[in-house]
């Protein structure tokens, strides 16, 4: 049930898709709670979930979303501006490279409200705005970041139901139990005990324009998203011809690459500081709030780290009320905190910094677990 009411706005058009899937009811004496939840727990955030619709923190305020876009368009305006005015020299070109590296990792966050239904009050306006900002203005999919996100939400952090975690075993050992697993199992795809080092190689330089640049394309013609490879198309074909004429053939290939770094490390290293260092394991199937929990951790509160961001330094709560338009975040954290409190719940809360810190401490420790119970166990 949290889950389904964490999701969906039109709840009732949902079960009506849902009906074919109702194979029978519980009869009045079987148990209807499973004992790996804590039932307590589960009443209480459903509690909270209530009160959190009633103070209204559910509504978005569409002032904040027009502004938000609106300095995204400016940035971008300004970036071919700027070679426009001052020539592709170094300077002008690299200058520009940062503000589209901008643009992209704030069109990213941007993307990520309307993808999850928290901008508009029906649920196909937030679709048909999604292809624009995650298409037009991004160059990807909107197909293929529901199809991964949605999985990432529902399961963060369990080893084979959240995709964002895939990357065990093939390039990092995480998490202290999978580590271990691995080790006693005599399994070595890297050296594991040295990837806190090759993740500055193969983690937030190389993850978008060395994977997903070219991953996207796969996924939308073998899935025959034509629609979503129509908006993407719009991007490449605005890009190119606004700075071919600036740049050339190889200056503008350079200066698509350039900003995919910029976006691909800013993206890593945010989202990653909020769940690589938390627990990692196997489903335990526990209930939504502890499962959320142990998964997610908070960073502090600042204009500059909400910007930045894109307000998931407040990931806890985006991951219990995903719905949430993010200006609201810093209202219902104190009644998480709360709830976290009376059920003895860490609810972590740190500097972006020691966050970032945190990713690297979290690697260096797997990586020497899995090396111990390779050798020894």
């Amino acid at each position: 049930q949290d889950p389904f009411m964490a999701f969906h706005l039109d709840k009732a058009l949902v079960r009506k898709y849902m009906s074919p899937l109702l194979i029978g009811e519980l009869a009045p004496d079987q148990p209807s709670f499973e004992p790996s939840k804590n039932k307590k727990l589960v009443e209480d955030f459903r509690e909270l979930r209530a009160t959190v619709e009633k103070m209204g923190l559910l509504n978005p305020n569409h002032t904040f979303f027009i502004l938000y876009l609106c300095h995204i368009l400016v940035l971008d305006v300004a970036a071919w501006l700027t070679i426009w005015y001052f020539g592709a020299s170094t300077v002008p070109f690299l200058f520009s490279a940062v503000l589209l590296g901008t643009v992209q990792a704030q069109a990213g966050w941007l993307q990520h409200d309307f993808g999850h239904l928290s901008v508009f009050s029906k649920s196909r306006w937030n679709h048909w705005v999604h292809k624009f900002v995650i298409g037009h203005l991004k160059g990807a999919p909107a197909s293929w970041w529901n199809h991964l996100h949605f999985q990432h939400h529902a399961k963060p952090n369990c080893f084979r139901k959240d995709p964002d975690v895939n990357m065990h075993p093939l390039f990092f050992a995480l998490g202290k139990t999978l580590s271990v697993e691995l080790g006693v199992q005599k399994k070595k795809f890297m050296p594991y005990n040295h990837q806190h080092k090759y993740f500055f190689i193969i983690g937030p330089p190389a993850l978008v324009p060395l994977y997903f640049q070219w991953y996207i394309f796969y996924f939308v013609v073998q899935r025959k998203q034509w629609v979503d490879l129509a908006w993407m198309l719009t991007f490449y074909i605005r890009f190119f011809l606004t700075y071919l004429p600036l740049l050339g053939v190889k200056g503008i290939l350079g200066l698509h690459l350039l900003v995919r770094f910029i976006e691909s490390n800013w993206f890593v290293w945010v989202t990653q500081m909020n769940h690589i260092p938390m627990h990692i394991d196997y489903d335990k199937n526990v209930d939504w709030f502890s499962t959320q929990l142990q998964a997610t951790c908070n960073v502090h509160q600042s204009f500059f780290n909400d910007w930045f961001s894109g307000h998931l330094n407040f990931q806890i709560e985006h991951h219990l009320f995903p719905t949430m338009p993010r200006h609201n975040y810093w209202k219902v954290a104190p009644l998480v905190k709360s709830l976290c409190a009376k059920h003895g719940i860490e609810y972590q809360c740190k500097p972006l910094l020691t966050a970032f810190a945190d990713i690297v401490h979290s690697l260096k420790d797997s990586g020497e677990l899995w090396l111990d119970a390779y050798l020894h166990k």
